[in-house]
């Protein structure tokens, strides 16, 4: 069979590629899919063999790190709460973070992230009304700009989050640069060497 990719010497075979594109064009949403055989077919093409080789790599990965889902193993919504965090993090991360065994393993290497109380006290002169706290005025709720104690928990987890995704996407990426060979025809969607890539500067 033809190879597409390899992850860490191992291959990732085009009927690979083929068997979840045929699921995603049994699924509901098809009309939705771009035609086969277009540019955008193939950069559907693309970004699936993506999403293969990131699974593939972030299971090796694991049982390198010695990684296991556990009680304590990270929801998918805790770890992308909104539409923000998944835009930051890449909808290729964003699609293999719903396997239990790549929470694991963004646990493992996101765990020693920290953010600074000065980070926290920035954010906050920076953005004072960003969680916002609610008094009684004649029967309505009013908006009003919280003191820093009162939110600072709120800021340190919203940087934290923001700050693991950063990192596990760095990580992720450093993974892929170091182990991943994709085949021609394969490449990355944004890839400006191929000819499907429409995002020009």
């Amino acid at each position: 069979m033809t190879v597409a990719a390899t992850v860490a010497g191992i291959s990732v075979e085009v009927g690979e590629v083929d068997a979840r594109e045929a699921v995603l064009r049994a699924s509901p949403q098809v009309s939705a899919l771009p035609r086969p055989h277009t540019s955008e077919g193939r950069q559907l093409r693309r970004w699936l063999t993506q999403l293969l080789v990131a699974e593939k790599l972030v299971a090796r990965e694991a049982d390198r790190l010695g990684a296991t889902v556990t009680d304590a193993t990270p929801g998918v919504d805790e770890l992308l709460p909104d539409s923000t965090a998944r835009l930051e993090i890449g909808s290729i991360a964003a699609a293999v973070l719903a396997d239990p065994i790549a929470r694991a393993v963004f646990a493992q290497v996101t765990g020693d992230v920290a953010v600074a109380d000065d980070s926290v006290a920035d954010f906050y002169a920076r953005n004072p009304r960003r969680f916002p706290r609610f008094t009684a005025n004649s029967g309505w709720q009013v908006a009003c700009e919280p003191d820093l104690a009162a939110v600072r928990p709120l800021i340190a987890a919203h940087l934290l989050g923001a700050a693991r995704r950063r990192r596990f996407r760095m990580w992720l990426d450093q993974r892929r640069a170091d182990l991943v060979w994709l085949a021609p025809g394969y490449e990355h969607p944004g890839d400006p060497r191929q000819p499907d890539n429409t995002h020009k500067h």
